[in-house]
């Protein structure tokens, strides 16, 4: 089972269709239990594009099991638990920020 801040490798959907990319958990044990959905969120390696309040450069890229520098960006996906391999966990400080992030680009307190 997942857990949050998991740093996963998927096949997200985004704008322009299906691509296997690495992503993070960001679901909950809660929300694990009773579905066999993980709710992920995009990781990129294009940096000069994350430039949003709602985007962070992860500062523990390597530790997290990522190949390249990478930023988190509020862009969601729902992934089978069964569609996704486990690389790596964010380091407690990128996931606090990463926390942040999500705090600010949805509406939960």
């Amino acid at each position: 089972m997942p857990n949050p801040g998991d740093v996963v490798i998927c096949d997200f959907f985004g704008a322009q269709g299906r691509k296997r990319r690495p992503a993070v958990v960001v679901s909950t044990a809660l929300f694990h239990a009773n579905s066999s959905d993980v709710i992920v969120g995009e990781l990129t390696t294009q940096l000069t594009k994350a430039r949003a309040p709602t985007d962070y450069h992860l500062q523990d890229w390597a530790g997290a099991g990522l190949r390249q520098a990478s930023a988190f960006r509020v862009y969601f996906s729902m992934e089978l638990e069964t569609n996704i391999v486990a690389i790596g966990q964010l380091s407690a400080r990128d996931w606090q920020q990463v926390q942040a992030r999500l705090r600010l680009g949805i509406a939960v307190t």
